[in-house]
């Protein structure tokens, strides 16, 4: 079982404990771990499978039952906490907090990569280095970005992009552009990166008053659809995306960096039949 400070929901830890028990022993049910913590199978059942939550009473037993003493329990009730918030930004705050218990090399690690998806401007600017052939000049950058974010950000997104080895040193002020990846998965991962979708978002209705027309494209359809209009509609979106991609690798000497949005959401909808 891997150590608690991989998981992200309490309700993994649960089950991938009952699974290496059922595996160590086939007589071990969720009957048997129901009983240790005061439940019944079914609502132990339904924790598993994420339908429901673990009732505040049963915390103390199941935390005896995992094994959790310490920091390890403290990351587990900050963990539960963030699932029975109904505000997505109390719960951003619980798991940066339950962050912070974890071991300090990941932990470092983690923040770094997770700045990286969060500040809009940090693949911005690794794409404007590229535009550059590789110079880096913090003043110029600056200057280029809009928004402005000033010099001292910019200074600590390349400083960002060295220690994650998107970019990597060859003297004389010059980088290489360089592939690397991205560690963090799973809702760690999409918090980051719908909070960098909602600031590229912000940034596209202020294009409305700060750039000119001729220097962006920016249009909305509203449109009344079933259900297989809108799932056709979204794989033409991905597919155009495919496109656009193959177009951009084709660029020999880019000029700008442009970030494009494609948002296709709902406005109005049947909530009884989505359900």
């Amino acid at each position: 079982m891997p150590s608690i400070y991989d998981y992200t929901d309490y309700r993994d830890i649960i089950r991938d404990f009952y699974l290496e028990k059922k595996e160590k022993n086939a007589k071990y049910s969720y009957s048997v771990l129901g009983m240790a913590i005061g439940l019944n199978a079914s609502h132990v059942f339904c924790i598993v499978e994420k339908k429901r939550n673990l009732p505040v009473r049963c915390v103390p037993a199941i935390k005896k039952v995992l094994g959790l003493t310490g920091r390890a329990a403290r990351y587990f009730d900050l963990l539960l906490a963030a699932s029975r918030t109904k505000s997505e930004k109390t719960r951003e705050e619980i798991l940066a907090k339950a962050v912070l218990l974890r071991d300090v090399k990941k932990h470092v690690l983690q923040d770094k990569e997770i700045k990286y998806l969060s500040d809009w401007w940090t693949p911005v600017i690794r794409a404007l280095i590229e535009v550059n052939q590789g110079k880096v000049d913090i003043k110029t950058i600056a200057e280029w970005l809009e928004p402005a974010i000033g010099e001292d950000k910019v200074q600590e997104s390349v400083n960002l992009l060295k220690d994650l080895g998107f970019i990597q040193d060859l003297g004389n002020g010059r980088v290489k552009i360089a592939d690397s990846h991205i560690n963090i998965s799973g809702e760690e991962r999409a918090q980051a990166i719908r909070a960098f979708q909602a600031a590229v978002m912000q940034i596209g209705a202020r294009s409305l008053q700060t750039i000119a027309p001729e220097d962006r494209d920016i249009s909305t359809l509203t449109m009344a659809v079933d259900q297989q209009g809108f799932e056709e509609i979204k794989s033409m979106i991905q597919e155009f995306r495919k496109d656009v991609q193959i177009r951009v690798d084709k660029c020999g000497k880019p000029t700008r960096v442009l970030q494009m949005n494609l948002a296709l959401f709902p406005v109005a909808f049947n909530k009884k039949i989505s359900k």
